[in-house]
């Protein structure tokens, strides 16, 4: 079926351009010719009904619906199963979370992050995976007592987080929340998050509403509708035929959300290469995460969080466009190849 989805979504891409391309040469032959067909009294609408290229496209695209359909009815049945699928209430009574922040050289908002979540009533740990920093950023998680881990070098963003829910793993809270360190997203969100946990193994936030973001933060026009397609594309993918999908997204880069212990180890392996043990995501983690507990059947809700303007600068230049493109596109594929 993975493959059935990449061969319709490219094959999509092919016809969609091929129609726009037939379209505007017609037009612009139209425009050129048209007129003068019309006064040389040649019918110029036969010639299109009769183009043997409109044909050939019409019957591909034909042949797209047809398996685009056969695409649909083969998930009618797709995560129908009333024990796993459906409502439950699973309540955790009284909750305690832990806090992982993966941080590079955020001394100027981690102050701030630390400080906020130890004084949430339902955290009792925060942890700190520090980059291998070249400002304050360790001294200053330290003094607020979070719990630091430190890197001898930069092994990357993706390294940061799998190390610091592990060590979630190790502690005693219910729920882990993961969270980035530069100060865009507010502690006392999780408050939004927690009662869905009842029903579900993991809650992420999204950050597509403007109401609930500061003008100009580091999130373009290219990101929003870049993130919002690419959460359909997954939403497709995981395509039920009764209920549109079995998740409804649409934000895929959003690291803000929360997760059940017990729903993590079911998935903590999966970040690390058994052969080489090597983290296997790098700076798109946020999808990767999202899409391997779609796929060992986790339960996902996504709930609005309030988006702030970075504190410092990105530190792998994602508010540059073509950066922004670069990253988008490495999400398309993996989307397409998981």
């Amino acid at each position: 079926m993975g493959l059935l989805y990449t061969i319709l979504f490219i094959s999509l891409v092919i016809l969609f351009t091929v129609n726009l391309i037939w379209i505007f040469v017609n037009l612009g032959f139209w425009i050129t010719h048209g007129i003068q067909s019309l006064l040389d009294g040649k019918n110029f609408l036969e010639n299109i009904y009769y183009s043997t290229y409109l044909k050939w496209i019409l019957l591909f695209d034909f042949l797209w619906l047809v398996s685009a359909f056969s695409f649909a009815i083969k998930r009618k049945n797709f995560r129908t199963d009333v024990t796993l699928d459906y409502l439950y209430v699973d309540k955790i009574d009284n909750p305690t979370m832990s806090v992982v922040i993966p941080t590079y050289n955020e001394e100027s908002a981690i102050s701030t992050l630390v400080s906020g979540f130890l004084n949430q009533k339902n955290v009792n740990d925060v942890i700190v995976v520090d980059n291998n920093s070249t400002d304050n950023t360790v001294e200053i998680a330290k003094k607020l007592g979070a719990k630091v881990i430190t890197k001898n070098k930069n092994m990357g963003f993706a390294h940061s987080c799998v190390i610091g829910l592990k060590e979630s793993l190790s502690l005693d809270g219910d729920i882990v929340v993961l969270v980035e360190g530069d100060g865009s997203y507010i502690p006392e969100d999780i408050n939004k998050m927690i009662p869905y946990v009842d029903n579900c193994d993991m809650v992420i936030g999204t950050r597509a509403l403007q109401i609930l973001s500061e003008q100009n933060t580091q999130l373009s026009m290219t990101h929003i509708w870049g993130n919002y397609i690419l959460a359909k594309l997954i939403q497709i993918k995981f395509f039920s035929l009764l209920h549109m999908g079995s998740v409804s997204l649409t934000d895929v880069g959003c690291l803000y959300r929360i997760i059940r212990k017990d729903s993590l180890k079911k998935i903590i392996d999966t970040f690390t290469d058994s052969t080489t043990q090597k983290i296997k995501p790098n700076f798109e983690f946020t999808l990767f995460m999202t899409i391997e507990s779609l796929r060992h059947n986790l339960r996902i809700i996504e709930v609005p969080v309030s988006f702030k303007k970075r504190v410092g600068i990105s530190k792998i230049g994602s508010e540059k466009k073509l950066k922004a493109i670069k990253i988008g596109f490495i999400f398309l594929w993996y989307i397409l190849r998981s």
